[in-house]
């Protein structure tokens, strides 16, 4: 009888500190909104970036409820949602995308709130810092060093003028241009802006740009990214080189990116997600960007625009779309 007795209570034992090494959110339901903000695949790509760390951290559906919610790239339909989610009663809130987490963050103060795919939190004004926001905001970013991406560039070619197409009022397309510039002296690479508006600028705009420059930077902006096609189409017949921080406009038909990889730096604040989820205040978890980025060429565009690709730097990129 002592025996079985005792017997018992080890399994008991046993039973409860397996329990307590459990993740809470193994256990625990947990309502999750999220706000994404367009059907980029580079967003979609960092968003189950998220889901998959957050269910190795023990949060999986359906205990975990996911509401989710996309702006369609519309900053006014990105505000409304963000009153809606801020209304939710949730948990915790997950948005991918800078102008969406721009819109999370002027309306949601106290919900924690981790973001993905946010160029700079601090130049958008959603963190105060990247040690610590100095609120309830943490996350990561997709940020590029720009000085490493020019030297990569001009592996290809002796490039001695770039022009950047950004979208002034995108906070993260203003960022890159702002890199750009402050790159000029280390690269020796002269920065010409380029605003583009609306898709219809691109008509007007480029050509005389493509006159002016040796390459294109595209920036991560909606009107950018919606016309690539467009872009590069121009950029091509005048053996122009296009070029990008992002994979996504690469794989639309840029010749080069040098970008970190979307599901990755999704990994990377889904880590943040789980610590938040587990009692960590979000201004104590730094924000962080990936420390390795890959190298992707489309070789359609390099036959296209007749440029050379040494068979060394084809070699050496992460991904090559023939």
């Amino acid at each position: 009888m002592e025996n079985r007795y005792g017997r018992l209570v080890v399994c008991a034992m046993v039973f409860f500190l397996a329990m307590a090494m459990l993740p809470a959110g193994a256990w625990a339901g947990k309502k999750i909104g999220v706000l994404i903000w367009s059907d980029e695949a580079r967003y979609a790509d960092s968003f189950q970036g998220i889901k998959d760390q957050l269910v190795k951290g023990g949060f999986r559906e359906p205990e975990t409820k996911y509401t989710v919610e996309n702006a369609g790239a519309n900053k006014a339909k990105a505000a409304e949602l963000a009153q809606k989610l801020g209304a939710g009663g949730f948990d915790l809130v997950l948005v991918v995308g800078t102008s969406a987490a721009v819109a999370i963050a002027k309306e949601i103060k106290t919900t924690p709130v981790v973001f993905s795919m946010v160029y700079d939190p601090v130049d958008a004004k959603i963190a105060g810092d990247w040690k610590s926001s100095g609120n309830n905001t943490t996350g990561a970013s997709p940020r590029v060093p720009m000085a490493h991406l020019i030297t990569t560039m001009k592996q290809l070619a002796p490039v001695k003028t770039i022009a950047v197409l950004y979208t002034p009022g995108e906070k993260n397309s203003e960022a890159q241009l702002k890199e750009l510039q402050a790159a000029q002296a280390e690269t020796q690479v002269k920065v010409l802006p380029a605003p583009l508006a609306a898709k219809e600028d691109v008509a007007t705009v480029l050509p005389a740009v493509i006159k002016a420059s040796d390459a294109i930077f595209l920036t991560g902006s909606g009107v950018v990214g919606g016309s690539v096609a467009a872009i590069v189409d121009l950029a091509s017949k005048a053996k122009v080189m296009t070029v990008s921080h992002l994979d996504d406009i690469v794989e639309k038909g840029a010749l080069l990116g040098v970008y970190a990889d979307p599901k990755m730096v999704g990994k990377l604040a889904g880590d943040k997600a789980v610590k938040v989820l587990k009692g960590a205040k979000p201004a104590a978890v730094p924000i962080e960007g990936l420390n390795k980025f890959n190298i992707i060429i489309n070789m359609k565009t390099a036959r296209t625009a007749q440029l050379t690709i040494p068979e060394a730097f084809r070699k050496s990129a992460t991904r090559v779309i023939e």
